[in-house]
């Protein structure tokens, strides 16, 4: 019998390479531009873009992008509102401070005359905070001066309390000086603020008797700019252990009725009372002017970050409209 046929050799020729309009290439086209358009788009393995990082996409296909900018633009829309809300409010609490400014800095000035010293004591430290965030650094600051000034008293062998107003800086400061807490007030800002709220807090300072008191609050200077101030009270301890000659010396500049000692401790929660509502509503008054600071930086940030977005979309679109021409062409040219 003969022999089975042998296998044909392999050809060693050169196969015929597709043309580049044909549809193939079209689909390779489309199967490896897509992660590059998403790297681009959405990074590579949790890349940063634009310095922000995102969340990784293998595809970012133009309903994505779509989805994006509505989301972009929402919160634009929501940022420019928070806006408008934080102007009408600092418009009233910026009323409430002048009407009560004539009535709370005669009270101070009377105090200030008391001389003061230096002496060891437990230092009770009340920060004025607020309620909300998306003000920028008003309540950091306040809790970091708080934060600093007890550490350095702690350091010199002092013992030191703090009382928080505002639930921010009670969940900043509760971590690292919780042991500290005696009173914490919150949720003062859902009823507009007045002086009868004050006085709630100024009684249960005077119930802790403490020997030495600041008080941490921001102070307004104009729509743009506030400073962080620890003002110092004076206790009733301390003008227990001062010099009477230099307390008579004081007071004697004004007229009391009845006498000063028969009013002096009605007069001291007064003062504390007063202290608390000028900082208070100038503290107010500094959150809504950095709020409203804040989202107007927020809705620059996404106009600009939606320009780009809506940059990359259309560059997308018209990737997939010459992708489809390429394909209608070269189906043409092949029938």
């Amino acid at each position: 019998a003969p022999p089975p046929p042998l296998s044909p050799p392999l050809s060693t020729e050169p196969r015929a390479i597709a043309p580049c309009g044909s549809s193939a290439f079209a689909m390779l086209t489309r199967r490896f531009a897509a992660p590059a358009l998403s790297s681009r788009v959405l990074g590579v393995n949790g890349a940063s873009v634009g310095g922000t990082d995102v969340q990784t996409r293998q595809v970012a296909s133009l309903k994505a992008l779509k989805a994006r900018m509505r989301s972009v633009e929402n919160m634009k829309k929501i940022t420019k509102a928070m806006k408008m809300v934080a102007a009408a409010k600092l418009k009233q609490d910026e009323k409430r401070m002048l009407n009560a400014i004539p009535f709370v800095r005669p009270v101070q000035d009377l105090f200030e005359r008391l001389p003061r010293e230096d002496k060891t004591g437990t230092l009770t430290v009340l920060g004025m905070t607020s309620d909300k965030g998306l003000c920028g650094g008003v309540n950091t600051a306040v809790a970091k001066m708080s934060r600093v000034t007890m550490a350095d008293e702690e350091a010199k062998g002092n013992t030191t309390k703090f009382m928080g107003v505002g639930a921010k800086g009670v969940a900043v400061l509760k971590r690292t000086f919780g042991d500290r807490f005696t009173y914490t007030f919150e949720e003062c800002g859902k009823v507009p603020w007045t002086f009868s709220a004050a006085s709630i807090i100024a009684e249960q300072i005077v119930a802790t008797k403490p020997a030495h008191l600041r008080v941490c609050s921001n102070k307004f200077k104009s729509l743009v700019a506030y400073d962080t101030v620890m003002a110092r009270a004076v206790t009733q301890e301390e003008v227990k252990t001062m010099d009477k000659s230099e307390f008579s010396k004081a007071m004697d500049v004004y007229s009391f009725e009845p006498s000063i000692y028969e009013v002096w401790d009605d007069l001291h929660e007064f003062y504390y009372a007063s202290m608390i509502h000028g900082a208070y509503l100038e503290g107010a008054v500094s959150e809504q002017s950095a709020r409203m600071s804040a989202m107007e930086n927020a809705s620059k940030n996404a106009s600009e970050m939606l320009e780009k977005i809506a940059l990359i979309y259309n560059r997308a679109r018209q990737a997939k409209i010459t992708t489809e021409l390429c394909e209608i062409i070269s189906g043409a040219s092949a029938v």
